[in-house]
């Protein structure tokens, strides 16, 4: 069964991204050394009159504490340990950001339909790649890259359309935020399918695609 991954233990501890208890930067230099992800710092949340606000200034801000901070952030993402390093010893409360798109592409999901999902996947063995579970109640699945232009196709020979479902796909320009971020009060992105050796190597979206259709079919 499917659960989400809080805390790290046993042999595989050298290899997988912790979450309670590591730092920011810690996780961003695990993604860049162990997964060979880029990231890049996003903004933050700051404390004002005893509210947790956005640090980009937005009151209203849908996504406090993160999503990018500048405009280059695209440009601004590396791979590179020591460079993750330097950019959070300089902002160590930076939101994780993973741009999409390059080592991987994610499809985001209800919270329910990607629990059914799972479930499904997991009955037919399916090999997973990471899953993270954010605060609004969505499911990400990290598969190949290329996945944003294979979808649409995909659902049409299932007898979907992307209109009809709410499944998105994250591909080049787009990011999602990797745990143990934090989205204003709302929580920590979390993995509900940690990373792991043994899923390294990331499925192709036509594997995953009829399980998550057939789950967001069942979850509208």
């Amino acid at each position: 069964m499917f659960i989400v991954e809080e805390t790290i233990a046993g042999t595989e501890a050298v290899q997988i991204p912790k979450q309670r208890g590591e730092s920011l930067l810690d996780a961003a230099v695990r993604y860049a050394e162990e997964r060979h992800w880029d990231v890049v710092p996003g903004t933050w949340l700051e404390a004002a009159d005893g509210v947790r606000g956005c640090s980009c200034g937005d009151a209203a801000c849908p996504a406090p504490g993160a999503h990018p901070a500048r405009p280059d952030w695209a440009a601004q993402a590396t791979g590179s340990a020591t460079v993750v390093r330097r950019m959070w010893q300089q902002q160590p409360t930076a939101s994780v950001l993973l741009p999409t798109g390059r080592t991987f592409d994610a499809v985001s999901v209800p919270e329910t339909a990607g629990f059914l999902a799972l479930a499904r996947m997991e009955r037919m063995g399916l090999t997973l790649g990471p899953v993270t579970l954010t605060p609004d109640r969505r499911t990400e699945f990290f598969v190949l890259p290329g996945a944003a232009a294979k979808v649409p196709g995909l659902l049409r020979r299932l007898g979907w359309s992307l209109s009809s479902l709410d499944l998105t796909v994250r591909g080049e320009g787009d990011f999602v935020a990797g745990p143990p971020t934090r989205v204003g009060c709302r929580g920590a992105v979390q993995w509900a399918c940690r990373p792991t050796a043994a899923n390294r190597w990331l499925p192709d979206v036509e594997e995953l695609i009829p399980s998550l259709a057939y789950a967001c079919g069942r979850d509208r």
